[in-house]
């Protein structure tokens, strides 16, 4: 009954692009520019190439077996009992990841736009869409993207129009003068966010999408995409705001944009700013709590993943709620354990399985040539 769910490429090519985007949007300046200063921009460039071979090894990996998603893939190749614990484990981490979204949803419009309302309130709010999305199927909610895209490139195309004329170069000069190797450094953990979690999307590559020919691309140019936006805003950032300006804020993106002023006429539009992040926000915690139910269902193979979305829905809330009691912490844990986190699911777990389908490869090969 899932297997019958199919979207076009297109479709995939927009959720790819508000997947990568998703919460960087708003949070990467700050992160690059404080460990490469005035080149984070440079820092973006090189995370956006080395992200699209960490997307091109995941399309490998998903087309040795087009018509099974990652938990299946996974089982497949690691066996029953070791591969549903790898699988569990995958589909935890997209639950976690979930959650994660719902608090930063909630805490960002407490503290800069509905400040009297409960947090837990924020929370439901975007969890209720969330499970109606995943509820109504992977067709709906790639549907709607597709007219949200237009939307969010809409209000980028007037947002960095209007700010250019802010743009002061002398704030990225000297150019490199971090030097290669810092500025690699940096570059890590943008492909951690942006690349290295795209191994969600293995849930919906390729086995749902009905042209085979074309998901490749749109995997790559939808990775491209979305890295191009986060180059834009981190490049605007660091020349409007300066780079302590832009290191210091948790939101700089957003801060940005409070610095327009067309003729004293244009100005506090920031809450365009915060839409681009809701819109993509949105998709990105929907494709986690997509995968983390489908996978779910998988594990436990059911025929329908929708029973499932409720009581997992009602747990993303309540992990949104105490998964970090300060920013301090939360700001931490991501750098560490959560980049660790992402590391070995969306790496080194991928990497495993290239190895063991190697070694199968070859054994069977071997087989074949004794029979001979």
């Amino acid at each position: 009954m899932m297997q019958d769910v199919k979207i076009n490429s297109y479709q995939f090519l927009v959720l790819v692009i508000l997947f990568t985007i998703g919460t960087s949007i708003l949070t990467v300046p700050s992160g690059l520019a404080a460990e490469a200063k005035q080149d984070a921009w440079i820092a973006a460039i090189i995370g956006t190439g080395i992200g699209l071979l960490v997307v091109w090894l995941l399309i490998t990996i998903a087309l040795w077996f087009p018509h099974l998603t990652y938990v299946q893939i996974i089982e497949k190749l690691l066996g029953k009992w070791v591969g549903k614990a790898f699988s569990a484990l995958f589909v935890l981490t997209a639950l976690l990841y979930a959650s994660e979204l719902l608090y930063y949803f909630g805490l960002f419009l407490n503290i800069h736009m509905m400040p009297s309302t409960p947090m837990v309130v924020l929370n439901l709010l975007l969890a209720g869409i969330v499970v109606m999305g995943v509820r109504l199927g992977l067709e709906t909610f790639a549907r709607t993207a597709e007219i949200l895209v237009v939307v969010f490139f809409v209000i980028f195309f007037i947002l960095v129009v209007f700010i250019s004329p802010e743009i002061k170069f002398e704030n990225i000069q000297p150019v490199y003068e971090m030097g290669t190797k810092k500025i690699v450094q940096s570059s890590f953990f943008y492909v951690i966010v942006s690349s290295v979690n795209s191994v969600f999307l293995l849930m919906i590559f390729p086995s749902f999408i009905n042209k085979m020919k074309q998901v490749k691309k749109s995997f790559l140019i939808g990775n491209l995409i979305g890295g191009i936006v986060i180059i834009v805003i981190t490049f605007l950032s660091v020349t409007v705001l300066g780079v302590e300006k832009t290191a210091g804020e948790i939101y700089p993106s957003y801060e940005l944009t409070k610095r327009i002023n067309i003729g004293n006429f244009v100005q506090r539009i920031e809450g365009l700013m915060a839409s681009l992040w809701i819109i993509t926000l949105y998709f990105k915690t929907t494709l986690y709590f997509y995968a983390s139910v489908l996978g779910m269902a998988q594990i436990l193979n059911l025929k329908d993943y929708r029973p499932l979305t409720l009581p997992l829905g009602m747990i993303a809330v309540v992990l949104s709620l105490v998964i970090y009691p300060n920013v301090i912490y939360q700001q931490h844990w991501d750098s560490t354990t959560g980049n660790s986190l992402t590391l070995s699911i969306g790496l080194f777990l991928p990497l495993l399985l290239v190895v063991v389908y190697a070694i199968r490869k070859r054994t069977k090969k071997n087989e074949i040539e004794r029979n001979e």
